[in-house]
């Protein structure tokens, strides 16, 4: 399913407008956990978990005030880190080395999404608010790292997440890239919220079924926000169309 600013009551596109909107982008721009690979694969979970256990350690709550005091500095800050680190004053070293320390053979190759990104016309980029080194993990297992000009992470964002404007702003700035002919795709709305003002085409990554994984209540809010462009439930398939 695709649906965006053209979509009809029952839900349909006008493809001319698809084709023509993305005709104009020379600058694709992806997130990667949830978005990259389907969120049912549960590869977030194991660092959610990680992360619920390194608060554990550090504030010496039980698991369950842990998760509370996690998910509450995600939400607030971004990320748990940011959080950490202004209410904690913790280093991220040490943080992040232990949070993506997974097992990444769960994500499967995915030689179809592979090829889609292979044909999109201009460059390539992965913006994530986890390491490089997890990112390539990562691209690594789909088969697509060799598709990415280079991952931009949150240590190359001075430890400053998405959702913060000024994070896509340094991103943009780094990498040279004109925002008005650049696409985002991202799983969370909030985090499309900067690149539509900054001008970019926006599309939310939202697969059927997600409500099923471990996720926050307020991740699914803003699918109908106007700085969503486009959603989308099939990345590939998405790809496919407006890069055929």
């Amino acid at each position: 399913m695709i649906a965006g600013p053209n979509r009809t009551r029952g839900g349909g596109l006008d493809e001319a407008a698809l084709i023509a909107r993305f005709a104009e982008v020379e600058t694709w721009i992806f997130d990667l956990d949830n978005t990259l690979y389907p969120a049912a694969t549960n590869l977030f979970a194991q660092v959610d978990v990680r992360i619920r256990d390194y608060v554990v350690k550090l504030v010496g709550a039980p698991p369950e005030e842990a998760h509370r005091l996690q998910k509450d500095w995600y939400r607030r800050y971004g990320t748990t880190l940011r959080g950490l680190m202004v209410e904690h004053g913790i280093s991220p070293d040490g943080f992040l080395e232990y949070v993506h320390d997974i097992d990444h053979s769960v994500v499967a190759p995915d030689p179809r999404l592979g090829a889609a990104i292979a044909r999109l016309p201009g460059r390539r980029f992965i913006m994530t608010n986890g390491t490089k080194k997890h990112a390539e993990a990562v691209a690594d297992r789909l088969g697509v790292t060799h598709h990415f000009e280079d991952v931009f992470d949150i240590v190359a964002a001075d430890l400053l997440p998405k959702p913060h404007r000024e994070t896509y702003e340094k991103f943009l700035r780094e990498k040279a890239i004109d925002p008005t002919r650049a696409v985002m795709f991202e799983d969370l709305a909030r985090n499309l919220e900067a690149p539509d003002a900054l001008g970019m085409a926006t599309v939310l990554v939202a697969p059927r079924g997600v409500e099923e994984v471990v996720r926050e209540t307020w991740e699914f809010d803003g699918r109908d926000a106007s700085h969503v462009h486009w959603v989308t439930d099939d990345l590939a398939r998405f790809l496919e169309r407006v890069a055929p």
